[in-house]
């Protein structure tokens, strides 16, 4: 499977502990195996692969809990001396990564090990990558056209889009803490100071009308208007157009973008480990990534998967990833979202004009 990169060519060789209430199909019956599966990866795809494995395993309830993978992460941190899932299905691989370090995950190899290359998987055997995700502009097609969508990253600092963006608030999200720090950090490597990146980030707030509180309120704000612009992932922008029929377009950023590594792991502890496996080798099996790939616009890490089996949009996507110290960003993305949190949010708006201009040339330096 080869994919295009802006030039070059990439072969995959290589919260709390709240009360939640359980997203169910149906009633759960106490003669079958109960599963729970926590996962950002929304109702649609999750539904499909509940339905499917318990047609595959019917003495199986399979129960997931869809939310930001962020707070997949706390979760499962509070519930590590009673663990309530059984598998982590989706978040950035910088997660799992420090979720290994607090030992917070099982030891698995699955049978497709030596089909993912070692830069998308835990060195240990606690998680493995299963998708690369790309990050991108996306805007509403009933008011923007594709001519007048910003087209690259630092476009969204511009004054005419003042009160025309909305983002997912990223203290609660995985895809969008990973790109605040990659933004931080393309900054950084520019001007040898983190400052910048958040000279950055205070003017996107600035432009920002509202942060949405999770994946759906985004959709409905862009949705109706109450925004022209965000930034998200490419896969869920084009379910969203091709399911819920939303009016969503999305630019390819110019300069490049993140290409986010998402992964799967087991959860230590859990109550139901066999048939935890047995779930994790489903929904990774060759078979159900080619279907997350045709239906769900997600991009296989796995390298056994034929080109030919994969839909004509991923063997034709062409992506110029951005450079990132992937180490850089797992040492400090804790403190920069701190900061942002403690700095910026909320506060690009009541700067001066003058601290916008020096932030500018900050930013230009």
């Amino acid at each position: 499977m080869m994919w295009r990169f802006a030039g070059h060519d990439l072969a995959f060789q290589v919260l709390s502990c709240l009360p939640v209430v359980l997203l169910l199909d149906g009633c759960s019956s106490p003669e079958r195996n109960r599963l729970i599966i926590y996962s950002p990866h929304g109702k649609e795809m999750l539904s499909v692969f509940e339905k499917a494995y318990e047609a595959a395993y019917p003495t199986v309830d399979v129960q997931w809990l869809d939310m930001g993978s962020q707070d997949v992460y706390d979760r499962i941190r509070t519930e590590r001396n009673n663990p309530q899932a059984d598998v982590w299905w989706g978040a950035p691989s910088l997660m799992f990564a420090r979720a290994e370090k607090e030992s917070l995950l099982e030891h698995y190899f699955p049978t497709w090990d030596q089909f993912v290359p070692n830069e998308f998987r835990s060195r240990n055997g606690y998680w493995y990558g299963t998708f690369v995700t790309p990050e991108v502009i996306v805007y509403n097609t009933r008011v923007l056209s594709e001519y007048e969508a910003p087209k690259d990253w630092d476009d969204l600092l511009d004054p005419q889009w003042k009160g025309r963006i909305v983002v997912r608030y990223p203290l609660a999200s995985g895809t969008m803490r990973i790109l605040f720090c990659a933004m931080i950090q393309r900054a950084l490597a520019v001007t040898g100071n983190a400052d910048s990146g958040f000279a950055w980030l205070l003017r996107l707030d600035r432009n920002t009308k509202s942060y949405a509180a999770d994946p759906t309120q985004l959709y409905l704000k862009l949705a109706r208007e109450e925004g022209h612009v965000t930034l998200w992932n490419l896969p869920d922008v084009i379910i969203q157009r091709t399911v819920n029929g939303y009016p969503f377009g999305f630019r390819i950023p110019a300069s490049g973008t993140p290409l986010i590594v998402d992964g799967i792991a087991l959860v230590r502890g859990s109550k139901n480990r066999e048939e935890a496996k047995r779930f994790y080798e489903f929904v990774t099996s060759k078979e159900a990534m080619i279907r997350q790939a045709v239906e769900f616009y997600r991009i296989p890490t796995r390298t056994d998967i034929e080109a030919s089996k994969l839909p004509k949009w991923l063997n034709e996507l062409t992506l110029k990833p951005m450079e990132l110290d992937w180490e850089s960003i797992a040492a400090n993305e804790q403190e920069w979202m701190r900061r942002w949190d403690e700095t910026v949010k909320g506060r690009g708006k009541h700067g001066d004009e003058a601290r916008s201009k020096e932030e500018s040339r900050m930013w230009l330096r």
